[in-house]
């Protein structure tokens, strides 16, 4: 049990971490790809494994994996607000954006390939979706760790309160939920209005990228955990994310 609680304080905000001193290292993009991994999601998925079993977290897994969509509506919408207002208004926008998709995945009932193939098709048209912002424009920006306690702190109280709650919300929501945009909300958000709109641009169109492994991963671990151990399961989702993970960054770097 206090291994578990452990985990729920410090995985998450650790990663957080590491990926916001990438971000100051080797800029927006980066640090969107980077966040982008199932670092919030992945940890959620399995304390629920842990401690609500592996069918529990398989069916929240899947449910983890059509979020991406929802991630997908918040991204944008964040983006092209961005263009002409400032982070508190992108924010409301946004999130009300990405609530409102949440509500009708809810009731959404798809088949683990199809649900796969469709995020992976929204995956690629996504790019085309966002405003254009030159690259000269952002080349200077940093990322600031003058906020990072506070990004931290945000992605820590998710982790408990989905893990928490997961019980009383069920496998589905606590999976859709594990997508909550904290780090699109903490990260994107301070780093807008540090740093400009379009540096919060950059940096969600990074994120795209980095989706397809997340997307991987959460399929690889909802087909695995029906058939073998949880620690293989995410073994093997872990593997698979990083392998995809390594192809998007080339494709994104070209």
């Amino acid at each position: 049990m206090l291994t578990i609680l452990l985990l729920k304080l410090l995985l998450v905000p650790a990663l957080i971490y590491a990926v916001t001193l990438a971000g100051r290292r080797f800029g927006p993009e980066v640090a969107g790809w980077l966040s982008a991994f199932p670092i919030v999601s992945g940890p959620i998925l399995l304390i629920l494994a842990l401690e609500q079993g592996a069918p529990f977290a398989q069916t929240a897994a899947h449910g983890t994996l059509l979020a991406v969509l929802a991630i997908l509506v918040f991204s944008v919408a964040y983006a092209w607000m961005a263009t002409r207002r400032g982070w508190p208004d992108s924010l409301f926008i946004a999130l009300c954006c990405y609530a409102l998709t949440l509500i009708a995945l809810r009731e959404v009932q798809i088949p683990l390939p199809s649900a796969l193939i469709t995020v992976i098709l929204a995956l690629l048209l996504a790019p085309l979706a966002f405003p254009g912002v030159p690259r000269w424009v952002t080349q200077r920006a940093a990322i600031s760790t003058k906020d990072l306690p506070w990004r931290m702190l945000a992605a820590a109280l998710l982790v408990l309160a989905v893990t928490f709650a997961a019980a009383r919300l069920g496998p589905k929501m606590s999976g859709l939920l594990a997508m909550f945009p904290v780090m699109s909300t903490v990260l994107v958000g301070f780093s807008h209005r540090q740093s400009g709109g379009e540096f919060a641009i950059r940096m969600l169109r990074g994120m795209v990228y980095g989706y397809f492994a997340f997307a991987v991963f959460c399929a690889v671990l909802s087909a695995a955990l029906g058939s073998v151990a949880i620690w293989q399961a995410f073994v093997l989702a872990v593997i698979c994310a990083i392998a995809v993970h390594a192809v998007a960054r080339r494709v994104m770097r070209k």
